[in-house]
């Protein structure tokens, strides 16, 4: 198969929402649609029944929540499917952040009980800064919730973005019948088995057909004629390049967790959603068809065997084609590397993949040779953008309670920290370590990781700053004065970069008036527009 045939198949995407509006749930039931799996779990009460594939983590089985991004692959009709099932958790907002910068488009879960949420105006936000085309899907029909047309019209208001109903709800709650799909004209009831594909599927080619009565009962039937001619006149019609352009969101509505209107979603996904887009680097465009391969790392993940002690770079494969044993140019550190065993992923399964195409997602086992960002080529010098970290809300003091495993935390530390659980910033006086992060849950994980997997015990004292801001100036007399007098709010981060500890926003204020030559950053990656900064 050609590169042009390989790149039109693949369909590679990330599902975010809100905690709890069913994210994994439904990536559940995309992947038993799609064949990859047999049975899925249940998250019930917190608690697990049967762990969620895609939740591997420990911590993750414990608590019922996503705290990591997973990576799923599988064959549908004739597409290649990638899922990227992020962490609905705010706290872990900014690796969802940066994995939305591996797809090419989003499904959108919304709760239809509780519609548009904080988080869900988060992610959207990015989703628009970058353009990302998103399908929406309201999800948990089965129960009591909003009036459909009052939850589009939400969506519209809070997020910014045009819909477009691609399918319509037959009742709502305990009298649920199913979903009218508008986009191939077909009618399709679902029994409600939660863990199997059901076989009760019934088409209607045509809502006029008399036979809909029978199935649904002449109510429903007269309610789903009225509505789907009301949707016809009042929405505009769908446009395929209005949705890949980012400004039209079409929406399906279901119950995830009964299989209701889920393979239509994913039916019409893959006929609609764009295959691998081009990737803006420093110096140019790549576009997926080129042939020279270029790819990024935009996750990395220790231990995700903890019996193996192994440590993976997520990257995703941006242009040409990637062979397994093949030399390539690691543009940070200026050297050639080899990998002898990538791998595809379905959740913590693993197999090694030979060779691997545009939107594809593959993991490079890594002995410390990776950060977040870096770029692998054929030989070219680029640098993909857009993967920047964020200024932390919460700063905690790191303090070993075990001096006779120093070296294990440190090592702990810095290896969780590079997958971008958190951030870390040294303090040259007394070599205090200063763990930023975006909500408290994250400190939780990494005490557990670190006592789990490197068998070191802490602890975590809160600090009171307000803002890390990295900074730059070219006024080196500014610059030496600022680090004599700001000791104790200096710090490096993993980059050696110099970071300003901020107690207030009033001092960072009086900082930037009293020291005009020098710039105070929102992110690591400075030419990223300020709008991404975390408040």
């Amino acid at each position: 198969m050609t590169l042009k045939e390989e790149i039109s198949k693949r369909r590679t995407f990330g599902i975010i929402s809100h905690p709890d509006a069913g994210k994994t749930t439904l990536t559940e039931k995309l992947l038993l649609f799609g064949g990859a799996i047999q049975t899925a779990g249940a998250v019930k009460h917190n608690k697990i029944k049967k762990a969620a594939t895609s939740d591997f983590m420990e911590i993750e089985k414990q608590r019922g929540i996503s705290v990591a991004t997973s990576v799923m692959a599988f064959d549908y009709n004739e597409y290649k499917v990638n899922i990227l099932d992020t962490p609905g958790h705010k706290d872990f907002a900014e690796d969802t952040y940066r994995t939305l910068t591996a797809v090419d488009s989003v499904i959108l879960v919304i709760d239809c009980v509780k519609g548009v949420e904080e988080q869900t105006r988060k992610l959207m936000e990015v989703c628009r800064m970058r353009n990302t085309p998103v399908i929406v899907f309201i999800n948990k029909m089965d129960r009591e919730g909003r009036d459909p047309y009052d939850l589009l019209e939400e969506i519209d208001k809070e997020l910014s973005i045009h819909t477009r109903p691609l399918s319509w709800p037959i009742g709502i709650g305990s009298e649920f019948k199913g979903v009218y799909n508008l986009f191939d004209k077909t009618l399709q009831l679902f029994s409600g088995d939660k863990s199997k594909v059901s076989e009760n599927v019934i088409a209607v080619d045509d809502l006029k057909d008399p036979m809909l009565n029978k199935y649904v009962g002449e109510d429903y039937a007269n309610k789903l004629r009225e509505d789907a001619e009301l949707i016809e006149g009042v929405y505009e019609a769908f446009d395929l390049n209005l949705y890949r352009e980012g400004y039209l969101a079409p929406v399906f509505f279901g119950s995830a967790i009964n299989n209701f209107g889920v393979k239509e979603l994913l039916d019409t996904f893959v006929k609609i959603a764009p295959p691998p887009q081009p990737r803006v680097v420093d110096e140019r465009v790549i576009k997926p068809e080129e042939e020279a391969f270029t790819g990024f790392v935009f996750k990395i993940h220790a231990n995700l065997d903890p019996n193996h002690r192994d440590r993976i770079a997520f990257c995703r494969i941006c242009s040409g084609k990637f062979e397994r044993n093949r030399f390539y140019y690691h543009t940070r550190l200026d050297k050639k590397v080899r990998f002898s065993s990538p791998v595809n992923f379905m959740a913590n399964d693993k197999s090694v993949v030979d060779e691997a195409w545009p939107g594809d997602v593959i993991g490079l086992y890594d002995t410390g040779n990776f950060k977040i960002g870096d770029t692998l080529t054929e030989g070219e010098k680029l640098q993909f953008k857009g993967i920047p970290s964020f200024s932390p809300e919460i700063f905690k003091e790191l303090v070993n309670k075990d001096p006779m495993k120093t070296k294990q935390l440190e090592k702990g530390i810095r290896q969780l920290t590079d997958e971008g659980v958190a951030q870390l910033f040294v303090q040259t006086l007394g070599n205090r370590k200063i763990v930023g992060t975006v909500g408290e849950l994250q400190f939780e994980v990494i005490q557990f990781r670190l006592a789990g997997e490197y068998g070191a015990s802490c602890e975590f004292q809160p600090k009171d700053y307000y803002k890390a801001c990295w900074f730059t100036s070219d006024n080196k007399e500014q610059l030496d004065k600022f680090f004599v007098v700001k000791p104790n709010n200096i710090a490096f981060d993993k980059e050696n970069r110099p970071v300003y500890l901020s107690e207030s926003a009033w001092m960072l204020q009086k900082a930037q008036e009293t020291y005009p030559d020098i710039k105070f950053h929102f992110t690591s990656e400075f030419a990223v527009n300020e709008k991404l900064q975390i408040r």
